[in-house]
């Protein structure tokens, strides 16, 4: 698990108490999910390219610095909706693709329903965003297709990791980063992440429990 970062920051760690706790409500949910996406992305972009101006402060002219890199979200429909705000704090000029999956309870696999991919993302730094990293399925399908459009420089931010799926990716996609808050003990008989936090899809858009 060499490509892996569990970032470590207090208030993330409260903010994941919040998800995990089953008597959270949705809203309180959902405005979670994008406060933790916000530290998160503070981790993930750190490693993007800066360029330098000349900028004029009050009193002189000192060095100022802008992105340099092309930033694209692409979060995993539907939970990953719900991380797309809280990155794009930090790159409002981000663009933003979506990839909708959805699993099939019987197979655990993910199935595809819809892709919109903007132009340009072979120049783009791609970060695919996703609550949950559980068997790894959808993740890798997500960075083949995105692959296949041409996309060459990826990183995967979720908020919650299984030890499968991060193998998986590891596998699948070894070049690829993983950021998360907490990876987790293991998966379930019916592959969900234990400890865990349910399903985050249901929990941000109150469509169950």
């Amino acid at each position: 698990m060499e490509n892996l970062t569990v970032v470590e920051h207090p208030l993330l760690k409260r903010d994941l108490t919040t998800l995990r706790r089953k008597e959270t409500s949705h809203g309180t949910f959902r405005e979670t999910v994008s406060d933790a996406a916000s530290l998160l992305a503070y981790e993930a972009l750190r490693d993007i390219e800066l360029e330098p101006s000349t900028i004029e402060t009050p009193l002189e002219s000192t060095t100022g610095y802008a992105v340099a890199d092309d930033v694209m979200v692409v979060p995993i429909m539907r939970a990953g909706l719900g991380m797309v705000d809280g990155f794009v704090r930090h790159v409002p000029e981000a663009r933003v693709g979506h990839l909708g999956m959805q699993r099939d309870e019987e197979t655990y696999r993910p199935n595809d329903y819809y892709s919109s991919v903007p132009d340009g993302i072979a120049e783009a730094h791609v970060f695919v965003v996703d609550p949950m990293l559980a068997t790894g399925g959808s993740a890798a399908f997500a960075l083949d297709h995105l692959k296949a459009h041409g996309g060459t420089q990826f990183t995967f931010v979720c908020l919650v990791a299984a030890p499968e799926g991060v193998r998986r990716l590891d596998d699948e996609h070894p070049e690829v980063p993983v950021v998360t808050a907490a990876l987790d003990r293991e998966l379930d008989e019916n592959a969900f992440i234990r400890p865990g936090l349910g399903d985050a899809g249901d929990r941000i858009f109150g469509t169950r429990g």
